[in-house]
């Protein structure tokens, strides 16, 4: 029952947002973070639990922010705070973040590709070498994924796939594990995919621009040790959902009668989609981020009537606060200071180099599942950056080449929640996969790749390669 689990969480949350003294020694935390810290405790809790539904914990979590930690909260709640007191605009810029016309962008492009059947036709297409046994079309899809999400955003990449996925999940009996291995297999293949280049997610490119001077690395040289332990983590997480969702079916109907349409309108779709994700793909080429192109098919499909008034109804909006709410809480562990604060409780100079590049990486891969990859890099590829400069054991091993990849490649692993990426919210939005298989998955496959990454980068800097 969920007042049975809503009463143990809320006294919880109550103990720590009132009484914090009772948990955490007096001076520990300022009143803003013990705020940010108890609604974030609250959050995890019941996002966890799946004991409301996942967007209603995140327009709560806003909530609380905007009423307990700004400077729009009560009066006594208000004062308690003094100069800490967060602007309101920033917790509802939530609500309008880039990240969110991204994911608007994806649902125009997909209800303007079925309507006119471009999703079906690139089934058809990508679809057709892997041939119909499940496992096989499984891989495909995970390798398809996986490669256009090394070379444009992860989140584009998992509405294409997503969307041209639809007709053949259409197809099979919802009830099937295999169904959800097939859904889940597409964000786990996307953030996995983004590890591959520096240009595949933004906490790469904020390592690479690190890689200066007598820290140089190539584009080649970073693809050369991150493309194998992309593959690696690939073919286990195959082997991985194939174990855990075992399909009933061994063969997957892909057989779609359908051929692309002829029209105007048809013509429209298919220019804008094409040019949206030659968009995407050259970012680097001609300035243009992926969320300023999102707005693009938004604005053309609405425009020339592809997208109609009572098409916006059909638009997953529980998806859009399920991720506002993740970047709010996101916005109060930076802002507060609570974030950095955490990171600095933790005695780094105790350790060995080694210790030190493994504690890191399994830091971010935590921190990355409960807020933005690409905050949680701009948060601690700092503190890396500089511990591998005065650390002498940890130049020893690669300094901060290695350093800063092991923040980088690990952030990408943070993927336990439908709120840890972007991708991991699209395919919850299907309804086909629950908060539980991403803790299911993850669980595993996070720490099997933080593994993974330590033992290549420290097998690598032994034999000088950096």
């Amino acid at each position: 029952m969920p007042l049975k689990k809503l009463i143990p969480i809320s006294l919880i949350f109550l103990v720590l947002f009132f009484f914090p003294q009772m948990i955490f020694p007096e001076g520990m935390f300022s009143v803003l973070q013990q705020r940010v810290l108890a609604i974030f405790l609250l959050a995890t809790m019941m996002w966890i639990s799946d004991v409301v539904p996942a967007f209603a914990t995140s327009l709560l979590i806003i909530m609380l922010l905007v009423l307990t930690t700004t400077n729009s909260a009560p009066f006594p709640l208000r004062e308690a705070l003094g100069d800490e007191a967060l602007p309101y605009t920033s917790i509802f810029n939530s609500f309008a973040s880039p990240v969110i016309i991204l994911f608007l962008g994806g649902f125009f492009i997909a209800m303007a590709c079925a309507k006119y059947k471009l999703d079906l036709n690139l089934a058809r297409v990508l679809l057709k070498p892997f041939g119909t046994r499940y496992e096989i079309v499984m891989l495909g899809v995970m390798i398809i994924t996986a490669v256009f999400s090394m070379f444009m955003s992860n989140t584009a990449t998992s509405v294409m796939m997503l969307t041209i996925m639809t007709p053949l999940l259409a197809k099979m009996d919802s009830s099937d594990p295999g169904c959800r291995a097939l859904v889940i297999s597409i964000p786990i293949a996307a953030n996995l995919g983004g590890m591959g280049t520096p240009i595949g997610t933004p906490p790469n490119a904020i390592a690479f621009r690190y890689f200066v001077g007598e820290h140089a690395l190539s584009f080649g040289g970073w693809m050369a040790f991150a493309v194998p332990i992309t593959v690696v983590l690939i073919a286990f997480s195959w082997w991985l959902l194939q174990k855990m969702y075992p399909s009933k079916s061994k063969e997957v109907s892909i057989t779609i009668d359908s051929q692309f349409e002829l029209g105007l309108k048809p013509y429209i779709v298919y220019g804008t989609v094409i040019m949206t994700v030659l968009l995407w793909m050259f970012s680097s080429f001609h300035g243009i981020n992926a969320y300023a192109v999102a707005i693009i098919p938004v604005a053309v499909f609405s425009l020339t009537g592809i997208v109609e008034k009572n098409d916006l109804k059909n638009i997953s909006w529980d998806v859009l606060w399920l991720l506002a709410g993740g970047i709010a809480i996101g916005t109060g562990l930076a802002s507060s200071g609570l974030a950095e604060k955490v990171v600095s409780l933790v005695p780094f100079d105790n350790y060995s180099g080694a210790m030190i590049i493994l504690g890191i990486s399994i830091l971010c891969m935590v921190m990355a599942t409960f807020m933005s990859h690409t905050a949680t890099a701009n948060l601690l590829m700092p503190i890396a950056v500089s511990m591998s400069i005065s650390i002498a054991s940890i130049a020893d091993l690669g300094g901060l080449v290695v350093m800063g990849t092991a923040v980088a490649l690990a952030s990408s692993l943070g993927m336990g929640l439908p709120i840890s990426t972007p991708p991991n919210a699209l395919a919850h939005a299907t309804g086909l996969v629950d908060t539980k298989d991403f803790i299911k998955t993850a669980r595993i496959i996070s720490p099997v790749g933080v593994l993974l990454i330590y033992v290549v980068l420290i097998g690598l800097a032994s034999i000088n390669f950096f």
